[in-house]
């Protein structure tokens, strides 16, 4: 694996490098939603800030590589707005430090990207703030009426067409659920500022509610160990078909309890059923993935791993793999070592959860103005736990952040990796990460 796969098993230090989303070089951080480097953090910036057209002379399609990224301004633009860059997160004085309004990517249209290229939309910004002014302020509970705009925690939502066979079935077992009461929002938590959203170390308590809603997330979520068997005799040989219908297994295991998590959510009775579908048809994956890597990685990077390693994949399957699995694997590896760094607790996992699932930007949503504050209140309560529990780690509410636009284009890209191929990416993942792990 390790010859067919060069680079795969990653050293420890391989595992704190970031790519720029953009043109593929070195990442310095997130910047405007997204992961990038300096150069196209500063591109986007310059672009919008000064209103910019570009052109493009060929046909709108130009490669984007760190050599490359300099030879089109209008596709570098393009791809920019694309991978979820988010203009409304920079300043408008043009100083340094954005406004903070989301941790991750925002979804528009294309209809939108092509108003922003052709410059129509700079023209209509200028007309609607000449006739009303700027009434952005920095406390994020005085944005509640921008429906338009993302919330802290929002992060791209793919354009996929997700089918979930049978979901039709289980979303009738909503119905005459008893519900919890309803949460008021948390008022001191309103009190930070968008601008300074790490506050110094310092001796505090967590805040009563901010306990009551986390217990509430935490009593919602099933952490038993997962039910399928993954216990293999020594010596017998995994065939791919059997690994595959494993595989489909677990993935069946994991969307039922996250069906059965909806119904246990604190906020169940605020949303309609039809914005639950569609909020769980969207992100069902993404939830997947994050369980996975978090309260389940024991099993799965354990017995699951222990069931790949007698998967021998044919020469046939190596020679075919795709340019997109290997994509998938790096950074999937990635991610576990930053999970496995970060020893996420089960009240972290829980309010990540959350604010991955509360995503305003889907499209077909109903109420997304509500789902906006619900994801504030508890991207708000996730900051004020980690601030109280963990005070001498400062960085560790944003670096938990950062990782959930990372398994949102995970899981995007998932989608395109051949079905037949899956096998193969799971056993090449689990072996890195356990060879890896196995050397700490």
């Amino acid at each position: 694996l390790i010859r067919i796969f060069p680079g795969v098993s990653v050293p420890d230090d391989r595992a704190e490098q970031r790519t720029c989303l953009i043109c593929g070089d070195r990442a310095t951080g997130l910047h405007y939603g997204i992961i990038s480097c300096e150069g196209c953090k500063g591109f986007f910036k310059r672009s919008i800030c000064n209103k910019r057209v570009y052109r493009c002379s060929r046909d709108k399609n130009c490669v984007m590589s760190r050599k490359q990224r300099n030879r089109c301004q209008y596709c570098r633009l393009l791809k920019c707005l694309q991978m979820g860059m988010n203009r409304k997160a920079i300043r408008e004085d043009g100083m340094p430090g954005g406004r903070n309004k989301s941790i991750g990517p925002v979804q528009i249209s294309e209809e939108e990207i092509e108003r922003i290229m052709s410059g129509q939309e700079f023209e209509e910004e200028a007309n609607h703030w000449s006739n009303h002014g700027d009434s952005d302020h920095s406390s994020p509970g005085n944005r509640a009426s921008e429906s338009n705009q993302p919330s802290p925690g929002s992060t791209l939502s793919s354009s996929r067409s997700v089918e979930l066979n049978g979901f039709v079935a289980f979303r009738d077992q909503y119905m005459g659920m008893s519900v919890p009461p309803h949460y008021q929002y948390i008022p001191h938590l309103f009190s930070y500022s968008a601008h300074s959203p790490l506050l110094p170390p310092q001796a505090r308590s967590l805040d009563p509610q901010s306990y009551s809603l986390i217990h509430q997330l935490v009593s919602a979520e099933d952490l038993e160990p997962l039910g399928t068997p993954m216990l293999i005799e020594d010596g017998y040989a995994v065939t791919q078909a059997e690994l595959f219908a494993l595989l489909c297994r677990l993935a069946d295991e994991l969307l039922f309890r996250q069906i059965a998590w909806i119904k246990k959510l604190p906020f169940f009775c605020e949303l309609s059923i039809k914005d639950y579908t569609c909020l769980l048809s969207s992100t069902w994956q993404e939830l997947i993935l994050l369980s996975s890597l978090t309260v389940y990685s024991k099993q799965i990077f354990g017995e699951l791993a222990d069931v790949t390693a007698k998967y021998s994949p044919s020469d046939e399957e190596l020679h075919r793999f795709s340019d997109e699995g290997m994509e998938v694997i790096e950074r999937l590896i990635y991610l576990y070592h930053k999970f496995h760094q970060l020893k996420v607790s089960n009240e972290e996992y829980a309010c990540m959860k959350a604010i991955n699932f509360l995503n305003q930007d889907i499209r077909g949503l109903t109420s997304a103005s509500q789902l906006e504050q619900l994801n504030k209140r508890y991207w708000y309560i996730c900051q004020d736990f980690t601030e109280y529990k963990y005070t001498h780690q400062p960085n560790r509410f944003p670096d938990l952040m950062m990782c959930l636009p990372e398994i949102r284009y995970i899981a995007g890209k998932m989608v395109n990796v051949p079905l037949e191929q899956l096998p193969l990416l799971f056993k090449v993942v689990l072996h890195s990460c356990k060879t890896s792990v196995g050397k700490e």
